[in-house]
């Protein structure tokens, strides 16, 4: 029997997934691996009887190291577009094939409004003084309390108008808020079809805008491109929204900045190094965070693992 293995099922969902009906009768053994494997020789040993590999996004690393111990791996496939997560030229040299799937829009997009206004409106402070007795307070003392705000009439600054910062840009007008836009030409050109304000400096759009909200890919030219002189260019009460990827910000300029005061706030749900690299931003007042959210949730998954599973179906049929 071929064994499929899936590796960073946080919440151990994917077994009960719609989606796993696709390999009903194929005769695949599916094991999904709930606990992230950080040790590469650990990580071997967990897959040294695996056929085929399904990643969740970029949760592990899959190096040329591990490839080359693992004799029966033919196929690895990540969930989403491919990244820098698989060693392409090693599956290559070692005959393993690589696919991957398609990319969904719509839950990054709606996860960044929810950590907006989460933010804005200090929801999650509020809940928290709520549940120790604390009516309408959002901080332990007087002295820390601060009121939310509300988003009308503010301006929405989107770095990267990509298919996520276009649905952002969205629901920003129909909450009354002034979009514009920074980003390479392929942004100017869609803000420009889109009606929209597209501002070429970066510090002058820094600092005209009260929610920040990125979408870039990551690339050399974008890795780092966000350091200190861009963040001591927003105001402070401004707040700065990371729903893309971390190494968008230079390492430890974010929570320099924070204790500058440009910008105001941060709502966080992606970090270097994860799960670890979050530690550095829990318990700050300034910030809200969460676990890597972007992408996950029931029909994104289903989305995922109904292309993944099917990459594996066929894989099989075409090698009988």
């Amino acid at each position: 029997m071929k064994k499929l293995t899936v590796l960073d099922d946080y919440q151990g969902v994917v077994s009960r997934l719609a989606a796993r009906r696709i390999l009903d009768g194929s005769g695949i053994e599916l094991v999904v691996l709930s606990e992230g494997i950080s040790d590469e020789q650990e990580l071997i040993a967990a897959l040294a009887d695996t056929d085929y590999l399904v990643l969740i996004r970029e949760r592990t690393r899959i190096t040329a190291a591990v490839i080359a111990a693992l004799p029966r791996l033919k196929l690895a496939v990540q969930t989403g577009r491919l990244s820098g997560a698989i060693d392409l030229e090693a599956c290559a040299r070692h005959g393993v094939a690589v696919r991957d799937g398609t990319g969904n829009p719509i839950a990054p997009a709606e996860l960044t409004w929810a950590l907006i206004l989460a933010a804005s409106r200090r929801i999650v402070p509020y809940a928290r003084q709520l549940e120790q007795g604390y009516w309408q307070r959002s901080a332990p003392a007087l002295a820390d309390e601060r009121l939310g705000r509300a988003l009308s009439g503010r301006t929405l600054g989107v770095w990267g108008f990509g298919k996520i910062g276009k649905r952002v840009a969205v629901v920003g007008q129909a909450l009354g808020m002034k979009v514009v836009v920074h980003g390479r030409e392929q942004s100017r050109a869609a803000a420009a079809a889109d009606g929209l304000s597209y501002v070429a400096d970066r510090l002058a759009f820094l600092g005209q805008i009260d929610v920040l909200t990125l979408h870039l890919r990551l690339c050399a030219d974008t890795r780092h491109l966000i350091g200190d002189a861009e963040l001591a260019a927003m105001r402070p009460d401004a707040l700065l929204v990371n729903t893309s990827r971390a190494e968008l910000l230079a390492p430890g300029a974010l929570l320099q900045a924070l204790g500058n005061g440009c910008p105001g706030m941060a709502a966080l749900d992606v970090f270097d190094d994860e799960p670890e690299g979050a530690k550095a931003y829990l318990g700050h007042p300034n910030i809200l965070c969460t676990p890597h959210l972007g992408f996950v949730e029931q029909d994104t998954y289903e989305a995922y693992f109904g292309e993944a599973f099917a990459h594996v179906h066929n894989f099989l049929s075409d090698a009988t």
